[in-house]
Parts: C-alpha cells; structure tokens; sequence
C-alpha cells in the first residue's frame, strides 16, 4: 500500500490545501492528512474543529485520513509507517524553505519529500492572509470551502 502524508496547520484548510490533497490522493493508496498542534502559535481554531472540518472537506476523496501530530514530522511518519511527505509549492519562497526542511528530514530518518506544485488558481493563497482578510469584512468565499467560509465569518465577523 503506498501511503503518504500532507502535513499543515490547516488553520484553516483553503482550496489550495484541498487541491494538493485532492491530487495526492489520486496518486496514493492512502493519504494521511496530518494536523500540526503547534502550542507556541495561537491559532484561530483549535486542532479538534480543523480535523472536523478537514474531515468533512475530504471526505469525497475515499482515501483521507486525518490525524494530529505534535513534534517532528518525522517522527509521525515513522509511527505511522509513511515513507513520504507531500509538500505543496505556491512560489519559489515556498521552496527555498522547503527544500531545506526536505533535506533535514531525509537526513534524519531517511523519510522523502515530493513537491506539488500549487494549481496557480491558488498560488496566492495562504491560511494567514485568508484570516486577516476576513477578519476585515473581505470576502474570501470560493478561496476556502463553504464549510470553512461559514465558519471564519461567524468566528471573525461574530
């Protein structure tokens, strides 16, 4: 069974990120989408509502699982028995950074990474800038699932 694991902090999950899985998928047996608890970043919503939303976003796909992780990724996949990362790409930012994190993870567990590169639909796309654009009255639906619109505009909007 080949596996594969999509890592992020979903926070929240854009179409982009679903484009990424969505490819993934249709390449691998199973996709692990892996949900980082990260303590020192304050998030918009916590690691139980975005594996609910990533849940409910993924679930046409068949073949998604959705888990958390704290630490190192590596370590995740190596419990999980997942050889490789896929990492999506929006710009040549995106891999200056990745490359390194690509190169640190097959140096310490032998763990591979392969990089997708971001459908330019959402090449611009980031969860952050999502956040601060509805969090002043934009509009970002059809940039985020309607799910996750609704959910922004009642948690940033009130």
């Amino acid at each position: 069974m080949r596996r594969v694991v999509c890592p992020g902090s979903f926070d929240p999950v854009t179409n982009g990120h679903l484009d990424i899985i969505g490819r993934t998928s249709r390449l691998y047996d199973e996709v692990v989408v892996a949900v980082l608890i990260n303590v020192e970043k304050k998030s918009l919503f916590t690691v139980d509502e975005r594996i609910a939303t990533l849940e409910e976003v993924t679930r046409e796909y068949g073949n998604v699982r959705v888990e958390k992780f704290y630490g190192l990724l590596v370590d995740f996949c190596k419990q999980q028995g997942i050889p490789t990362i896929v990492k999506g790409l929006r710009a040549v930012s995106d891999f200056d950074y990745e490359l390194q994190m690509a190169q640190l993870n097959y140096r310490m567990s032998g763990v591979e990474t392969l990089f997708m590169s971001t459908n330019p639909e959402y090449s611009f796309l980031s969860s952050s800038r999502l956040k601060e654009i509805a969090r002043y009255g934009g509009d970002v639906s059809g940039l985020v699932p309607d799910l996750v619109h609704r959910m922004l505009v009642e948690r940033l909007r009130g």
